[in-house]
């Protein structure tokens, strides 16, 4: 007999009563899924089958499907706002605060304080990762994402308020404090987008709308310059008379960041968790029951044990069918089921090739201005005009992204169900290996011959980063591990990749100047070619996830 109609006969059977294949959520005004009292063991287990069964056939897109995806889809296109702007901050806080500065240093943020700011961020979210990934898996997805976009709105405008205390901090100081507290609220955005995403959408579709959730972080990248260069053409005209109108530039240009994340609030407080988490959250909690009755019991037979004799007891309680039914190893902790080297190198593949990635993503696109400069796009520091010389290096940021990065994510979009993830993943780390080492070996003969030369090489490694790990390593940890561990795990992956961000802004980029401006440049490309070795390397530990159910990869 088949499944379907067997479970539909039985009146026990309770549905989620919202909850549809092809939302796979439900709204929290509704009841939550019940257990029903005499379902047993297997007929609870047939009838998730059927429901999970159901919601990965489903490929149908409806209204709810879209809403929920483009709050997620917001959700990276802010994050990305908040990171990469930062860059454009940067350099108008060099004109704000040292455009009485001598020499060299004149209109340049100090490196200590430019690295501070910079760094804020990748430090906050490896936390909030952490943290909040964790909470997401303990708590709740939904109610943990909306968290996090609370911390992120409050610390954002907090940030645009920053300035020195008259004694104490310095300004830079008080905006590397926000920046932290933000990152902790952009790092809660990583692990919980994807469970969410993953959690609801069918096998079919679920690696490309991950894939396309994840490439809102493009539009973020290229919204951020042209924000930038819209505000300080507002105040072009004053910025010319007095370079401190920028200090209205840059805390405008960070306050805006707030203005998705407040557009969407609503719609993330009424978010309600998948019918997976729900289910996996209703079979954890009436485990914990049993163990506690099974705990009960055996405190009872051990009082039985001071009045009859011990063979008597044991032989009773070993006996007991509740003791039979509440034998260990029905659900696994997280650290009993890492401990097991076949999950444990799953969970180090995702952050080895994570960590490898974001040395070179981040060591290149928090500091976009040493590339604009190479290529001779910046203008010049100390004779353009400051408003000018902005909008001039904004416009580069907008090439860059256009050229490289923006395609690369919606080519991935569009192949991750047909090339699968894995593959995608070798390839962008074998492409990136070779197109830096070209760049790192010849980078002075590159740029001697022809800069257009170089801006291709470029522009094709920002390519392969996105149609390559840069999606794939936020894709696949949100499908490789058990529903009751996905959050935490994908964000121990997620962490781990932001520490490579932290290594690359305060270790490898401050030997950018050794032996001259920008001198090192060809070593860290050199650098980077190793790195994106190592994470080809790791990324033979993760399975293929494409065409499989989450509970199949999973073996839930």
């Amino acid at each position: 007999m088949s499944l379907v109609p067997e479970i539909e006969a039985r009146p026990w059977v309770l549905q989620a009563p919202s909850a549809t294949p092809e939302s796979g959520f439900i709204f929290k005004d509704d009841e939550s899924v019940k257990t029903t009292n005499g379902m047993d063991g297997d007929e609870s287990f047939l009838q998730r089958q059927y429901e999970l069964a159901q919601l990965d056939q489903s490929q149908r897109v409806n209204w709810e499907m879209i809403k929920k995806l483009t709050v997620c889809g917001v959700a990276f296109l802010n994050d990305a706002y908040d990171m990469f702007s930062i860059n454009i901050v940067a350099m108008i806080l060099g004109f704000v605060y040292y455009h009485d500065a001598e020499g060299a240093d004149q209109n340049t943020v100090p490196k200590k304080w430019d690295t501070l700011i910079k760094i804020a961020v990748q430090i906050g979210c490896l936390l909030g990762q952490l943290v909040l990934g964790r909470l997401g898996d303990k708590v709740g997805r939904t109610t943990i994402y909306s968290a996090s976009l609370m911390i992120a709105i409050i610390t954002t405008i907090a940030s645009a308020f920053s300035s020195s205390m008259v004694k104490g901090f310095n300004v830079f100081i008080v905006l590397f404090i926000w920046r932290v507290l933000l990152g902790i609220g952009i790092g809660g955005d990583y692990p919980l987008t994807a469970t969410i995403v993953s959690e609801y959408c069918s096998t079919a579709n679920r690696g490309k709308l991950m894939a396309g959730v994840f490439a809102w972080q493009g539009f973020g990248n290229v919204l951020a310059p042209i924000v930038s260069i819209i505000v300080t053409a507002c105040f072009m005209s004053k910025i010319d008379a007095d370079v401190l109108y920028l200090d209205y530039v840059w805390r405008i240009i960070i306050g805006v960041g707030c203005i998705p994340g407040v557009a969407t609030l609503y719609w993330r407080l009424t978010m309600a968790d998948s019918v997976r988490f729900q289910n996996i959250s209703a079979n954890t909690r009436a485990s914990s029951m049993e163990s506690t009755r099974a705990d009960e019991e055996k405190l009872l037979a051990t009082e039985t044990r001071n009045t009859n004799s011990l063979s008597e007891s044991n032989n009773e309680v070993a006996h007991s069918p509740l003791m039979e039914n509440s034998r260990p190893g029905h659900t696994k902790t997280f650290s009993q089921h890492f401990s097991e080297w076949r999950h444990l190198k799953v969970l180090l593949g995702t952050s080895i090739a994570w960590f490898a990635l974001d040395v070179a993503f981040y060591g290149i696109n928090l500091n976009s201005a040493v590339v604009i400069d190479a290529i001779g796009f910046a203008g010049d520091l100390y004779q353009d005009k400051p408003s000018h010389f902005i909008i001039r290096n904004c416009v580069g940021n907008i090439i860059i992204n256009i050229l490289g990065s923006v395609p690369g994510y919606w080519i991935t979009v569009f192949t991750i169900e047909r090339l699968g993830r894995k593959t995608i993943q070798l390839m962008g780390f074998g492409v990136l290996a070779v197109l830096y080492v070209i760049l790192g070996f010849a980078y002075n003969q590159i740029l001697a011959k022809s800069t257009g030369a170089f801006i291709f090489l470029f522009s094709l490694a920002q390519l392969f980063q996105n149609f390559g790990p840069n999606v794939t390593t936020f894709v696949i940890p949100g499908e490789v591990f058990p529903t009751r561990f996905r959050s935490t795990a994908h964000g121990i992956s997620a962490a781990s990749g932001k520490l490579g961000a932290i290594v690359a802004q305060g270790g490898f980029l401050q030997l950018t100047n050794i032996g001259g401006h920008n001198a090192w440049i060809d070593h860290l490309l050199q650098v980077f070619a190793l790195f994106m070795c190592i994470g080809f390397l790791a990324t033979l530990w993760i399975p293929e996830t494409k065409g499989k159910s989450l509970e199949e990869i999973s073996e839930e």
